[in-house]
């Protein structure tokens, strides 16, 4: 798949253009969801911290499984520093609670700590109260369904999207019990036009191939995982209008140490699609123009 897919619409404008002289007063509701990915997921980061520069606003974010970690880190504030703040601190052991009795419930990784790290360094504790409209995507075990969390604790929802089956034990609430968003769709575009969005941008995490086999248990686990996860995605992808790829090369799923190029890969990606979203927003747009004059 290309890199950047753009709806039918106006010659790209030069992407130093600011977006405001681009559109007319119909501003489309723009989304963004966010894949999976492991620790690569960091670039995201670096893909909002562009849209943000260039003033290209986010009126609401969808997260599948790390997507939903990152989404909320950001969402709390809509700020992009404070999620990057957040998000350089952020190490292994604040988020994987490996315990050897946890296998027998379903995985090795309890997910307490991840709950609370959320619960401590996140300034809302519900996504209704989060600066910009949110939502993670589970995975539904009962139904084998995905389900959108728009309400109720933060943490709980996020610790629901990531649960990767295998790894994370699978989080159980309300009379159901869930596991990572990924499993049915590990890029969320479906659920941001759902909520409404006139434009969709997707930040599509591409698989990691290791030189050598894994020689640990949770990068076996997770090999297998993002291959299974990347043919769905990008069948999913095309459900957006813009994709972004950003070039995480193979850096390992669980290597926190490298979060600084991963954001910088992020926004490399970000501003090598930079036309296609100007273009695309402005064709949506006009077209909303077009419709709204004939009412």
């Amino acid at each position: 798949m290309v890199s950047a897919l753009v709806a039918c619409g106006p010659k790209n404008p030069p992407a130093s253009s600011p977006l405001s002289s681009q559109v007319s007063t119909h501003t489309p509701k723009i989304a963004l969801a966010l894949g999976g990915g492991g620790a690569r997921g960091f670039s995201e980061i670096g893909v909002l911290r562009v849209l943000e520069q260039e003033k290209i606003p986010v009126d609401m974010v969808v997260g599948t499984s790390v997507g939903s970690l990152i989404g909320a880190l950001y969402c709390d504030t809509g700020r992009v520093l404070d999620a990057e703040f957040l998000a350089v601190g952020i190490q292994q052991e604040d988020l994987f609670d490996y315990r050897a009795l946890a296998l027998l419930s379903g995985g090795f990784v309890k997910g307490e700590r991840l709950e609370r790290y959320i619960e401590t360094h996140l300034k809302h504790k519900t996504i209704e109260d989060m600066a910009i409209p949110f939502a993670a995507v589970a995975v539904d075990l009962r139904t084998g369904q995905p389900v959108a969390f728009e309400k109720g604790s933060v943490a709980q929802a996020v610790h629901a999207s990531c649960a990767i089956p295998g790894v994370f034990v699978p989080v159980a609430f309300g009379g159901s019990t869930y596991v990572d968003g990924g499993v049915v769709d590990p890029i969320p575009a479906d659920f941001a036009r759902q909520k409404g969005a006139d434009v969709v941008i997707a930040v599509a995490i591409p698989k990691s191939l290791p030189k050598e086999m894994p020689d640990n248990t949770l990068e076996l686990v997770h090999f297998s995982w993002t291959l299974m996860q990347a043919e769905i995605g990008r069948l999913r992808a095309k459900e957006a209008d813009v994709v972004i790829y950003p070039d995480v090369g193979n850096l390992g799923f669980s290597d926190f140490s490298q979060k600084k190029k991963l954001m910088e890969a992020g926004e490399a990606a970000a501003r090598r699609s930079l036309p296609a979203i100007r273009a695309t927003i402005a064709a949506k747009a006009e077209a909303l123009g077009r419709v709204r004059s004939k009412e």
